[in-house]
């Protein structure tokens, strides 16, 4: 009787499984924690749960293992986690970071763990499971470029005309116009699902972008992820990495997506926080390798899906550091994106606005976009901004005699116009159909 009841007794406990494994915390340095006693369970990128003495639940991630212990760092503060806090990891769902994104997360404000910030109660959690971390559509096999896509501004549309699923950056130093400009391009850009990352961004600045910028209508359409610049630097990473994994989830229903991400370099900022803590060692300008390893994974996941899903046309803005445009960030970026747009803080002290260097901006998606007459007449607008960019400092000189040149008093005549042109203001709508016309009224080139 005693063997029977022994051996039912050893059946049903080889049928259990545990719900999750413990661990504890070994200690404490700086960003990170040390975690012993899960070593085996545990790979990079996975999370776990750091339970502090007050009781409260601090969500980590893996992002190291350094004499035996898995090297962690908290998604929240470490106010209260010390040496022998519990750490445990779910074994009864997947630890990889992932959304469970749905239709229901349009007109929302999210932080990077998906959960609300608008106060507009809870969201659908029911959605399709969204990996942070998925890789770019096979190269060889994904979509090309779709058909021009008119952004409503005019600077851009002429100068740096942009197609379907292209990705380009924005470079500028900082209080040069980059938000304003993004704010012009959601409200401007012809798009079916908009999703915008604010990564690191000023706290005051959010609601103002929302509100005022964004609108009631522009939010309808749009999924809005934000990490502040108080918040750790996995927040701020996320923020990049949820924002793709969203705007891929609308690809996937074969949605036109617009992604608006600023900025770059705090992203590379976070990374390079957690590559540091980690124990990397610095390299270019204090940025680990690692740093340059992740930029590309995720640039190249936006562009076009697989044949018959939609696209992710992205824009992504690069602060550059002292205006230097060759600092490591915006070289690395320049490099990896299909174009780039240069704000001068030179223009935008002068007025105009938005603050776009036509001559240092490239787009190269417009061979497969412009008509021969449209190629033209940007060919002409940009001599004769070049023209008038080489006599400039001579001009203000009074160094100059007209009549020296024909041609460059003909770029002198026109700049006022080509620049009246340029100047848009933030809340001025722009028709597609009209741009290439009022540059035609512009440089009175009436056979194009």
């Amino acid at each position: 009787m005693e063997n029977q009841l022994l051996n039912h007794a050893n059946e049903r406990i080889s049928g259990l499984y545990p719900d999750r494994v413990v661990g504890t915390v070994r200690d404490v340095s700086g960003l990170c924690m040390s975690i012993q006693g899960l070593e085996s369970f545990l790979s990079i990128g996975d999370r776990l749960t750091v339970t502090a003495r007050s009781g409260e639940k601090i969500q980590s991630e893996v992002v190291g293992f350094r004499d035996g212990l898995a090297q962690t760092m908290a998604f929240g503060g470490l106010d209260g986690v010390g040496p022998g806090c519990e750490a445990w990891l779910p074994l009864s769902v997947a630890s990889s970071a992932a959304l469970q994104v749905s239709d229901g997360w349009l007109g929302r404000v999210l932080d990077p763990l998906g959960r609300a910030m608008d106060g507009r109660g809870g969201l659908d959690s029911s959605g399709h499971r969204q990996d942070l971390r998925s890789a770019p559509p096979n190269a060889a096999t994904r979509a090309r470029l779709g058909a021009r896509l008119n952004l409503g501004v005019r600077a851009m549309d002429a100068f740096v005309t942009t197609r379907v699923g292209q990705r380009l950056g924005l470079f500028a130093g900082s209080g040069v116009g980059k938000s304003s400009l993004l704010s012009m391009l959601v409200r401007g850009a012809q798009c079916d699902v908009a999703v915008i990352a604010l990564v690191g961004e000023r706290g005051r600045e959010v609601r103002e972008f929302i509100e005022d910028d964004l609108g009631p209508e522009g939010l309808a359409r749009s999924v809005v992820i934000v990490a502040t610049s108080d918040m750790p630097p996995l927040m701020r990473r996320d923020a990049a990495t949820s924002a793709m994994a969203v705007a891929e989830y609308f690809r996937d229903q074969g949605k036109s997506v617009l992604l608006l991400m600023d900025s770059v370099t705090r992203y590379c900022m976070a990374l390079r926080e957690i590559g540091l803590s980690a124990g990397e060692p610095p390299a270019t300008r204090g940025y680990p390798p690692s740093v340059f390893a992740e930029l590309p994974k995720l640039l190249e996941r936006a562009g076009p899906g697989y044949p018959g899903q939609g696209m992710i046309t992205a824009l992504f803005t690069v602060l550059v550091e002292g205006d230097d445009h060759n600092e490591p960030v915006a070289d690395a970026v320049r490099g990896i994106l299909d174009g780039h747009v240069v704000l001068d803080r030179r223009i935008g002290e002068q007025g105009r606005y938005p603050a776009i260097d036509v001559l240092k901006s490239l787009s190269r998606s417009v061979p497969g976009c412009l008509s021969a007459a449209e190629a033209g007449l940007a060919k002409k607008a940009r001599s004769v901004m070049a023209r008038y960019e080489r006599v400039a400092d001579m001009l203000r000189l009074g160094a100059y005699k007209a009549g020296s040149e024909p041609e460059t008093d003909e770029a002198i005549r026109l700049m006022p116009a080509l620049t009246e042109f340029l100047t848009q203001g933030k809340h001025e709508p722009v028709h597609a159909q009209d741009v290439f016309e009022h540059l035609v009224a512009v440089l009175g080139d009436n056979e194009a």
